[in-house]
């Protein structure tokens, strides 16, 4: 599954003033992704605000990046959540024909132990799909420690890839040191991209990438062609932005970035609002920077 290298994005999903999806909006993003270098990209993940589209709308969505996309880059779907029984079924009963894996957060607010998080992935696995590993603790409320996911990675080949966004970059690297031949990991936050790739990783999966997709897959090959001191020449241009597009929860930053670009509107649906003014006018000073 070496086709999953590079910089993925985690697509949002635009919307218009009425809080409808905004197909528009999302076919000029996918167009910009492709055009400027994005490797692969990610569907209904957090960043599309899918806890907040109806089983319809995600259909919708999906139908649409399909279509746009027309085969052009590798696609991988969202499919997670706390209920390990429903969660099988409905990677299951979706159709996958257009997709590389499915990415699948590790389950939220019932807090399972280490096993428990391994009986869920090997249910999932049991599916026989791809599989993405994804540990995001500052969402879910409990890690996926590195002993838990080499386990899984050396019992289950199609569990192949891990989504990292443990706040400690040293279980990357334990991670990245132990793993099984064949098994992989993406760095789940921006920032820690450059030297997780650097250290063997595999890219990541990204926020900001879809704001800059060019100067981030850039960085990324540099960083796959070790060409340290060019990767972080422009990895030290982007920190200050990837900062601030996280600075009031995602996505509501790079929905300001993605707007100020004129790609979208600046909408997101409740419980999350717009970027606040103060924010807003930081992330404008910070382009303007970059």
């Amino acid at each position: 599954m070496s086709i999953l290298k590079g910089v993925g994005v985690a697509l949002v999903t635009p919307f218009n003033e009425d809080l409808s999806v905004d197909f528009e909006s999302l076919t000029k993003l996918i167009e910009y992704n492709i055009e400027n270098g994005t490797n692969y990209l990610v569907v209904l993940g957090t960043t599309a605000e899918a806890a907040t589209l109806s089983s319809d709308e995600k259909k919708q969505v999906v139908e649409h990046i399909i279509k746009v996309n027309n085969k052009r880059l590798p696609l991988v779907l969202g499919i997670g959540g706390n209920n390990t029984l429903e969660v099988k079924q409905q990677i299951e009963e979706a159709d996958l024909s257009d997709f590389t894996a499915v990415l699948s957060v590790s389950p939220y607010y019932n807090k399972p132990n280490q096993e428990g998080l391994y009986q869920h992935y090997k249910m999932l696995a049991s599916t026989g799909k791809n599989i993405i590993i994804y540990n995001v603790p500052s969402r879910t409320g409990q890690n996926v420690e590195a002993e838990t996911t080499l386990r899984l990675a050396k019992e289950f080949p199609n569990l192949f890839l891990i989504k990292e966004a443990a706040p400690n970059i040293l279980q990357y690297f334990d991670i990245l040191r132990k793993k099984p031949e064949g098994f992989n990991l993406v760095s789940g936050d921006d920032e820690f991209t450059l030297p997780v790739t650097l250290a063997g990783g595999a890219g990541v999966i990204s926020v900001i990438g879809q704001g800059y997709p060019k100067e981030f897959s850039t960085m990324v090959q540099l960083a796959f062609d070790k060409k340290v001191d060019e990767a972080y020449e422009i990895h030290n241009k982007l920190v200050d932005i990837t900062r601030l597009i996280f600075a009031e929860g995602n996505p509501c930053g790079i929905k300001a970035v993605l707007a100020e670009k004129g790609l979208i509107k600046n909408y997101l649906r409740l419980p999350l609002v717009p970027a606040s003014e103060g924010l807003y006018a930081k992330i404008k000073a910070e382009m303007a920077k970059i």
